[in-house]
């Protein structure tokens, strides 16, 4: 799975990039077949954000955003947000199609 970590108007130093890296990775093993994930730091009127975006296989895409007064909070509490989007995904089935039965003979009333 390709990781890609972007700062915008802020600058971010390597130990926290290894920090969103690896807690990437562990969310992403709850998305079958993960593809990418993408992760954007913000600052904004000195807020400190974090945009997740998880891509699964078709075309469901995963986005978690927070915003804290330091980075690393912010990055967590997105990481929540993501995992539990994932775990509720995980444990709610989608309904199956009902299959159709055989049809029904129509029946003639009386003329």
């Amino acid at each position: 799975m390709r990781i890609t970590i972007t700062a915008r108007h802020t600058a971010i130093d390597d130990d926290l990039r290894a920090h969103a890296k690896d807690l990437v990775e562990k969310v992403s093993k709850l998305v079958r077949r993960p593809q990418r994930a993408q992760v954007t730091f913000t600052e904004d009127a000195g807020l400190a954000g974090v945009e997740i975006e998880v891509h699964a296989p078709r075309g469901r895409i995963y986005v978690a955003k927070a915003q804290e007064a330091d980075h690393r909070s912010a990055l967590d509490g997105a990481t929540a947000r993501l995992k539990r989007q994932l775990l509720d995904e995980k444990e709610s089935p989608r309904p199956r199609r009902a299959r159709r039965s055989a049809p029904t003979p129509k029946v003639s009333g009386p003329r």
